[in-house]
């Protein structure tokens, strides 16, 4: 089960923390990455593992971190793109997108697409952590910036349903390269996910439902699995799964040419080849 390399991003707290413990515990070599320099090493030297330190609002920052990891590991078996979360206000980053878009979609997009050579001599696995909250969102084209009609939950969903597109058209280009891809619903979990929003309806929400949250250690649960077990074998590729089953979503999840658009829009975004 072990002596597989995986990269987690998102891993100094919450389901990325649990998943790196748990990926360690199985013998395999983790490594993660993480925003806040301070909490990201308090995990690394835990875990006696290498991390990585990058603002996916920086997408330049994207860009050096995927040259380091490309210089660094000539393997990785799985990639967890699991860096995001949930804002308050509309704001601009300095690459000019929507932060959330940039975090939650952009940022693992370009990621992932640096590494691709890597990921493919390995046979990779790239796993999303996608969310329920996709059923809510939508992809409008004429809009990925949220300008028209911002809330901070429908641009959280509308990145969610992102990351499970992207995921089937990841599958479409490169299944036959070996890529396997998934997405995920980790579930609802009480970590630190929702803090620092600035929204006093999304800290109302949180305090209200925590009582039902579930800990990040379950909420890892379907992560933990779909890095453990073998992919193709074990769980489908291109796919989304809730509680290591293959589930229902928002039904423009599997819209192939959305999810060939969005591909498109999203290299001439980060600067890539579409």
């Amino acid at each position: 089960m072990g002596n597989k390399t995986v990269l987690i991003t998102g891993g100094s707290d919450g389901i990325g923390a649990a998943a790196a413990r748990h990926a360690v515990a199985q013998g395999h070599q983790v490594v993660i990455v993480g925003r806040d320099p301070v909490k990201t090493r308090s995990v690394a030297s835990e875990l006696d593992i290498d991390h990585h330190i990058a603002d996916y609002a920086e997408l330049d920052q994207v860009r050096a971190l995927g040259e380091t990891l490309r210089a660094t590991y000539p393997r990785i078996d799985v990639l967890a793109n699991n860096a995001g979360g949930i804002l308050g206000d509309r704001i601009v980053t300095a690459d000019g997108y929507e932060k959330t878009f940039q975090v939650n979609h952009l940022g693992g997009f370009l990621l992932t697409n640096i590494l691709l050579p890597t990921l493919i001599e390995s046979s990779a696995s790239v796993i999303q952590t996608a969310s329920v909250g996709a059923r809510v969102g939508k992809v409008n084209f004429d809009d990925l910036q949220n300008e028209r009609r911002y809330t901070a939950l429908t641009a959280y969903g509308t990145s969610k349903l992102e990351n499970i597109l992207f995921t089937a058209e990841l599958d479409r280009r490169y299944r036959d390269q070996g890529i396997s891809a998934a997405a995920f619903h980790p579930g609802n979990v009480a970590s630190n996910f929702g803090n620092g929003t600035g929204s006093a309806l999304i800290t109302a929400i949180y305090k209200l439902a925590r009582p039902t949250l579930i800990s990040s250690e379950k909420g890892a649960d379907t992560l933990n699995w779909l890095i453990d077990s073998t992919p193709r074998t074990d769980w489908e590729t291109g796919k989304y799964y809730v509680k290591r089953k293959g589930a229902k979503t928002n039904s423009q999840a599997w819209d192939p040419a959305v999810a060939r658009t969005l591909w498109e829009r999203s290299a001439e975004l980060v600067g890539l080849p579409s």
